[in-house]
C-alpha cells in the first residue's frame, strides 16, 4: 500500500512480479547457461574462427522508439559482450561484418553518425588495455581508402597499438563487399601476370586466398547472422565455401549468451563433411 493524499491506497502489482516470475526467469537462464557452457566445454570442438553479421540495429531501435544511432550504439556495446564470450570458450579468431559497401547507400545523416561511431570505438580500442591484457589485436578489413578520414586514422591508431598481439585476431569488416574483395585479389594477381612474375598457370586457391583481406587466417568454421535473414549478404564469399551457417532470429543488440551457446552447441552437433 501506498499514502495517497492522506489515504493508503493499495497499488497495482502486475501478478508476474508479485510472483517473482521476472526474477526466477532470470535465475532459470542463469543456470540454462551454466549447463550449456559445460556441455560446450566437454564437447571441446570449439571453432577457430567465427564470423558474425551484426545485422539488426535499425530494426531493434524502431522497436524500442530510439534513433538509427541509438540503435548502432546498442550494437557496439553488445559486440564487447560477445568477444568476452568467445575468449571465454576459447575462440581465437573473430571476423565481424559490421559496414558494407551498400550501406553508404543509406540516408547521408546515418551513414555519418556511424562513421562517428566508428572513430569513436577504434579510437577508444586503441587504448583499452583489455586488448594488452588478453593479447587482442584488431585488423580492419574492407575499402579502407572509402572511409573518412578520420575513421581511417582512427583504425591506424588501433593496428598500431595492437600489432605485436597475436592471442586473439578480430577483424572488422567495414566498407567491406565479398565480390570487391575477390575482384581485388584477382587484379592484384593479372597485374603480377603482366610485370612477368607470375604465369597464368601459377593461378590456383593458394594463391588466390594470399591475396584475400584474410590471408594467413584459417576460414571461418561458423558463421552466425542474427535478425532472422537467412543470407550472407557478400560476407567472406570465399573463405565461406564449407563455414557452418547459423540464423538467429534475435536483432543484434537483443543477441543473448544462450544465443550464442546454442550457435556453438549447434555447430558441434554437426558433422562437417567438405564435399564428401
Amino acid at each position: 500500500m501506498a499514502p495517497v493524499n492522506g489515504k493508503l491506497v493499495i497499488e497495482r502489482i502486475p501478478l508476474a512480479r508479485l510472483l517473482g516470475i521476472p526474477r526466477l526467469r532470470r535465475i532459470v537462464a542463469g543456470l540454462y547457461e551454466q549447463q550449456l557452457l559445460a556441455e560446450i566445454r566437454r564437447n571441446g570442438n570449439i571453432p577457430r574462427h567465427v564470423g558474425i553479421i551484426l545485422d539488426g540495429n535499425r530494426r531493434f531501435a524502431r522497436r524500442n522508439g530510439m534513433p538509427p544511432t541509438e540503435g548502432h550504439r546498442a550494437g557496439a556495446k553488445k559486440l564487447e559482450e560477445v568477444l568476452d564470450w568467445c575468449r571465454e570458450i576459447g575462440i581465437r579468431c573473430v571476423t565481424v561484418f559490421s559496414f558494407s559497401t551498400e550501406n553508404f547507400r543509406r540516408p547521408p545523416e546515418e551513414v555519418e553518425e556511424l562513421m562517428k561511431l566508428f572513430a569513436e570505438k577504434f579510437r577508444a580500442a586503441a587504448g583499452d588495455s583489455r586488448l594488452r591484457e588478453y593479447g587482442v589485436r584488431v585488423r580492419a578489413i574492407g575499402e579502407i581508402d572509402s572511409l573518412p578520414a578520420e575513421v581511417r586514422q582512427a583504425i591506424r591508431e588501433v593496428e598500431e597499438a595492437t600489432r605485436e598481439h597475436s592471442d586473439y585476431i578480430l577483424n572488422v569488416a567495414i566498407g567491406y563487399g565479398g565480390r570487391r574483395e575477390l575482384a581485388q585479389a584477382m587484379r592484384r594477381i593479372c597485374e603480377r601476370i603482366e610485370r612477368g612474375e607470375l604465369r597464368a598457370d601459377d593461378v590456383c586457391e593458394r594463391l588466390i586466398e594470399e591475396n584475400l583481406y584474410t590471408a594467413g587466417l584459417p576460414d571461418p568454421d561458423l558463421i552466425i547472422r542474427t535478425s532472422g535473414e537467412e543470407r550472407l549478404s557478400g560476407f567472406l564469399l570465399w573463405q565461406s565455401a564449407y563455414s557452418e551457417l547459423y540464423f538467429c532470429e534475435a536483432d543484434w543488440p537483443s543477441f543473448s549468451k544462450l544465443d550464442f551457446l546454442r550457435a556453438i552447441r549447434t555447430y558441434q552437433s554437426r558433422h562437417r563433411r567438405f564435399g564428401a
